[in-house]
Formats: C-alpha cells, structure tokens, sequence
C-alpha cells in the first residue's frame, strides 16, 4: 500500500495530544537548538574499518579530519566519531585504542570550530573525550550508567541515550518488531530519563536505534517498513519530554545501486513524525532535502502576483 496524505491525516488526528507535548532544545556546545524549528544534522565519520556504510569510513587521521570538514561545511551541525563498529562479529578495540586515536581529532576539529560527538558506551573513553571537548556523548550502552551520567552532568555536555536492550549494542540482542513501537520505547527510555535528569543530565536527545539490533533473520522488507514506521511515530515519543534523533535508513533491498538517495527520501518521512536530529553520512543530500521541505507549504504565498 502506498503512503497517502489520508494516512498521515489519521495519524496527526490519532497522536495530535503526544504531537503537541513540549520538547527541551538541544544544546551543542555553547549552541542551543529549537530542534522543531532547525533539525540538527549530525554528520557520521567512522574510524573502524568494519562500519557497514563504507563512504563513511575514513582510513587515517587526516581522511577523518578532511570527511569531518566536509560534511561540516555541507551543512552538518555536527560531526559523530566512532572508533568502534558497532557490529557483533566486528573486532573489539580495546579503550586505550579508541583514546589515542579520537582525542587528537576531537582537538583539531575543536580548534577549527567543528562540534564532535562521541559513540561510545566505555566510561573511560567517554571521560577522556569529555576531557578534551567533545559536545556530545552518543551513549551506545547501559552498563555503567550512573557513571556516565554523572561524568556528563559533570561537564555539562549534552547526551544522545540510544535504545539498547544489552549492555551495550555490541550484544546482538534482536529488536522485537511489534505492529506499534512506540509503547515498547517509552517503557525502555523512560526510566532511563528519569536517572539521567537526576543525575545532572540537562540536555538529552533519544534514539530509537534504527541501525542496531536487526538480526539477520529479520526480512529486509519487514526492516524498512518497521524503520520507516518509527521514524513516522516519532513525534508520540515527545511524552518523554527529549528530542528524538534518528539515524536514516539505507534500505539496500529497496534502493539498490541508488542506496546513496535513501537518506535524503527518509528524512521526508522523519520530518513529518518531528525527529530533532538526523544522523546520517550523506549530509550534502539530507541538507537539500531538509531545504526543500522548509521551502514548501500547503498553502504558499506567492508575493506580487
């Protein structure tokens, strides 16, 4: 069945109260932002050579500061670092790895206005990225959260919380896809939202976590519709009171040789259910998008005709 303006008619009118609750801005350094005015893009440069979206992995240094720059002056707000894969049967980088090759980017990126953000569920890398600026920790685990949140709190920087069933998204637990998400979701976030603002946390984005937890027995199909319906019922996760981010999809199955445009096509769908922040690694795409909704309305205005 193809998606209709009825369809999104009755999903407005079914979630209009949810639609309508207040979300807190986010904040990226000394930046705060109306995620509901200004979608945030957040640009993706993977250090591990095992990360499944190839263009985004950078082989050195340099190749991680240049596709950081890149995706910076093509309109990404900001940039995300992983030194990590976050596939299972992807090697393990020990801690003191990951320090030694984020902290000297996370510097330079500083020292050229670029905000980072950092994946990571290890407090220890956590705490040393911190140390050096990093804008925002992109928290891939559960482990240890009290420690996380409190070093957070404590440098007041802002937190991204992904959905993660395990310890950390390592662990290969498969998502549960039922025929409404939401619910499952605001169970999961929930009280993990309630520690964090306790802690200290002021400023928190949540992530359904899109890219992680399809096992392999998971139809490709089934994996694009459920996608594509959380990123629409995005908006009923305003009740807990934090923007949502999304990474978009990919949709290899659906897209094939254009799989580079899926990006782009999704943040339609992601704008229409209210996601805050778009984590992506085709920036120059999802930015055109992003204008070309702000330049449209149902009902424009044509001066001086």
């Amino acid at each position: 069945m193809v998606l209709k303006l009825s369809d999104l008619a009755s999903l407005h009118y079914e979630s209009e109260r949810e639609l309508s609750h207040p979300v807190d801005h986010f904040r990226i350094g000394s930046l705060e932002v109306d995620t509901d005015y200004e979608p945030v893009i957040m640009g993706v440069v993977n250090l591990s050579r095992e990360s499944t979206y190839r263009e985004s992995v950078a082989p050195s240094h340099r190749d991680a500061i240049r596709k950081a720059r890149i995706l910076f002056e093509q309109g990404a707000q900001l940039i995300d670092l992983g030194a990590e894969s976050s596939r299972a049967d992807a090697p393990k980088v020990q801690s003191a790895r990951q320090i030694e090759t984020l902290i000297p980017l996370i510097r330079e990126l500083a020292e050229a206005g670029v905000p980072t953000s950092i994946e990571s569920y290890a407090p220890e890398v956590i705490h040393a990225c911190l140390e050096q600026g990093a804008a925002v920790i992109n928290l891939t685990g559960t482990k240890n959260e009290d420690q996380i949140y409190e070093l957070v709190a404590s440098y007041d920087r802002s937190l991204i919380m992904c959905f993660t069933p395990g310890e950390n998204v390592r662990d290969n637990i498969p998502v549960k896809i039922h025929e409404d998400p939401i619910p499952a979701l605001v169970e999961h976030f929930g009280p993990r939202l309630e520690r964090a603002r306790a802690l200290g946390v002021r400023n928190i984005s949540i992530d359904p976590g899109l890219g992680f937890h399809y096992g392999i027995d998971v139809d490709p199909i089934m994996k694009a519709q459920h996608q594509a319906q959380v990123l629409l019922h995005s908006g009923r996760l305003r009740v807990l009171g934090a923007p949502v981010c999304q990474i978009m999809p990919h949709a290899f199955d659906l897209f094939q040789e254009e799989f580079r445009i899926a990006e782009a096509i999704y943040t339609v769908l992601a704008h229409i259910g209210a996601v805050g922040i778009l984590r992506v690694h085709e920036v120059a795409r999802v930015a055109a998008a992003l204008r070309m909704l702000a330049a449209v309305s149902v009902r424009p205005t044509f001066p001086n005709i």
